[in-house]
């Protein structure tokens, strides 16, 4: 646990190291603000709960392109730079990398989130809404975020390049986020399980709304460590192939 520990932290920093990180941070912030003001508070008059649900409904778009973008580089940039020799030389093992990759990129991730509760807190001024809505809805963004992270470290271990890993684990989050059209074209028992692994439409909504069920909660935390264990395969067997 000490050196996952000591390679999240060592990653985490390598955010700030550059203005890659700040500059994350500060389109994250403008972007979300912006569809907040936009789409969230509109021209129309709404309850204060509705304006919630919708703030959170259209920051998970933010959230999904956001791990994206912050975990892409873990792996595929330490390929790129030669020095992904110098960990697999380590006395560490692959499953304490990958993890110790992801819990950086989450926490970084968490740092995201942190700094955008100024935004439903804005709510308070004129409207009354519950803290437990934003701390589903909070949570629920937490979760996907997650999952997104680890899908994309998956496609980065898989890459010889950012951008290839980027490319690669957008297209698998959308590929899971389309699920549930194409469960609309298929019959069961097929269909029941289509929706259930859609990335967002059934999973998502009821922590938007500020409903929390477990199932939901267990479908995210499995999703994360199956991709996670995903991709401790493909460094093993890479290695084995090198």
């Amino acid at each position: 646990m000490s050196k996952i520990l000591l390679i999240a932290r060592r990653e985490f920093g390598a955010y700030f190291a550059t203005f890659s990180g700040y500059l994350i941070l500060a389109a994250y912030l403008l972007i979300s603000g912006l569809l907040f003001n936009i789409y969230a508070l509109g021209r129309e008059a709404k309850f204060s709960q509705d304006v919630l649900a919708d703030y959170f409904y259209y920051s998970s778009g933010m959230v999904m392109v956001a791990a994206v973008i912050l975990a892409m580089r873990l792996i595929a940039e330490e390929r790129q730079t030669h020095t992904l020799v110098l960990l697999q030389t380590a006395p560490v093992t692959e499953r304490e990398v990958v993890w110790g990759k992801f819990l950086s990129a989450l926490a970084f991730f968490g740092v995201l989130l942190l700094v955008s509760l100024y935004l439903p807190a804005l709510v308070f001024i004129n409207g009354k809404i519950s803290v437990l809505q934003i701390m589903t809805g909070y949570l629920g963004l937490l979760l996907l975020g997650s999952a997104c992270i680890a899908i994309a470290l998956l496609a980065s271990s898989w890459s010889q390049s950012q951008l290839m890993a980027g490319t690669i684990g957008a297209l698998m989050v959308v590929l899971l986020l389309i699920t549930w059209m194409i469960a609309r074209i298929t019959d069961e028992p097929l269909k029941g399980l289509m929706y259930y692994l859609a990335l967002h439409n059934l999973h998502f909504r009821t922590f938007s709304r500020g409903t929390l069920h477990f199932r939901d909660v267990i479908y995210y935390c499995g999703v994360t460590i199956f991709f996670l264990e995903c991709a401790v395969r493909s460094l093993e067997s890479r290695v084995w192939r090198e």
